[in-house]
């Protein structure tokens, strides 16, 4: 039998749609398109990935990468092991799954490697972060570290990351639940910041909580600018929430910032919340992101770059020296807004030669599998 939509319920709808501030000047200049990127040259570095979302390097020259289904693969001097790393027990379910990598800042002191994946519980999906100690050819897991985020088939978040003061932070999806990202004693739609061994630090910006801001709608990329040491994160915007559509957003974070979401979306200037630096009105969908730091491209020097799904483009960002304007935006490998050369990208990370490396999610239901898919891409100069 077919179901109504209460009454009340869409008059609910309509009212706050009519009330959530949205939109007002794209603060940045308009995209250039370049379908062959700035004097690089991109070949594939590994391929037959299931669906790869994080990639990491360690010190002694081998890379991890996570695929979502729950394997953790090992790459070892360019080749890609056929036994897996590590199996997580992660729920692979729409976007939910294995998903954000990160290694300890003392490694391989302390040989640890951290994990966020999804799991089922009490016919429930939740988000967790473990720790897996490095023992060569393979991880074990070693400990739970962060429990206890509400999970969900769409909007997760996912990505892990150590900042500069060696506190690991967590990006956290609202998991279409809006009003969890306003809802300070819950952990969905954040950025989390804790201890390596998943502690609350005191210095976090609400007492006890390990919350470090709030107002999220689905963060997905977190990296910190070399130069100034501001932390920058990638931010989906509405895919119709409230009949809105697009507004994904670059951020700035600040220590207890508030980013609107769901009161607000894609930088309309409504205090006392924290606007985007870069709104794309379009739907991007903008995932993991990396400042280029390395000596192989030095006029690429403190740039951003964004690895989109959606928009099936890696872009990349220009700031001026203070960081806190963006000068140029180029759009690498697409010749518009939905069409790219590699498909969907869910990735972007400096490797240790100074190349970028990309990865490709079109087996992720969404995209358009090409043979070999997924990939993993390195850039190099042409």
């Amino acid at each position: 039998m077919r179901k109504t939509v209460p009454l009340l319920l869409i008059i609910h709808l309509l009212v706050f749609a009519c009330s959530q501030k949205v939109g007002g000047k794209s603060p940045q200049p308009e995209d250039v398109f370049l379908p062959e990127g700035d004097r690089v040259r991109v070949a594939v570095w590994v391929e037959s990935l299931e669906i790869p979302w994080s990639l990491v390097f360690l010190p002694d020259g081998r890379a991890l990468v996570s695929e979502r289904p729950g394997r953790i693969r090992l790459i070892q001097e360019g080749k890609l092991r056929e036994t897996s790393y590590a199996e997580i027990d992660a729920a692979h379910t729409g976007e939910a799954g294995l998903m954000g990598l990160a290694i300890h800042p003392d490694f391989p002191r302390k040989p640890y490697i951290y994990a966020m994946h999804t799991f089922r519980k009490d016919g429930g999906l939740y988000n967790k972060v473990v720790r897996l100690k490095d023992k060569g050819e393979r991880g074990d897991i070693d400990r739970i570290v962060f429990d206890g985020i509400p999970g969900a088939r769409l909007h997760d978040g996912g990505r892990i990351a150590f900042g500069p003061d060696g506190m690991l932070y967590i990006t956290t999806g609202e998991n279409f639940k809006a009003d969890f990202a306003q809802d300070l004693s819950s952990p969905a739609g954040k950025i989390l910041r804790i201890t390596p061994e998943g502690e609350i630090p005191s210095d976090n910006p609400f007492r006890g909580s390990p919350v470090y801001s709030y107002g999220h709608r689905n963060p997905q990329g977190i990296a910190w600018h070399p130069r100034t040491g501001k932390l920058f994160a990638s931010e989906h915007g509405p895919s119709g929430e409230f009949g809105r559509f697009g507004y994904d957003e670059i951020n700035i974070i600040v220590k207890g910032g508030n980013y609107g979401w769901p009161r607000t979306a894609g930088g309309p200037g409504e205090k006392p919340y924290v606007d985007p630096i870069l709104v794309w009105k379009k739907t991007t969908p903008p995932s993991g992101i990396a400042f280029y730091r390395g000596n192989l491209f030095p006029h690429m020097k403190g740039d951003l770059f964004v690895s989109t799904l959606r928009g099936r483009a890696l872009i990349r960002i220009r700031l001026d020296r203070a960081a806190g304007r963006v000068e140029r935006i180029e759009r690498w490998f697409a010749s518009d807004h939905e069409t790219g050369t590699y498909g969907r990208l869910r990735d972007v990370v400096e490797g240790p030669d100074g190349a970028l490396y990309f990865l490709t999610n079109n087996r992720d239901g969404r995209g358009n599998p090409r043979p070999g898919d997924d990939k993993i891409y390195r850039i190099v100069p042409k």
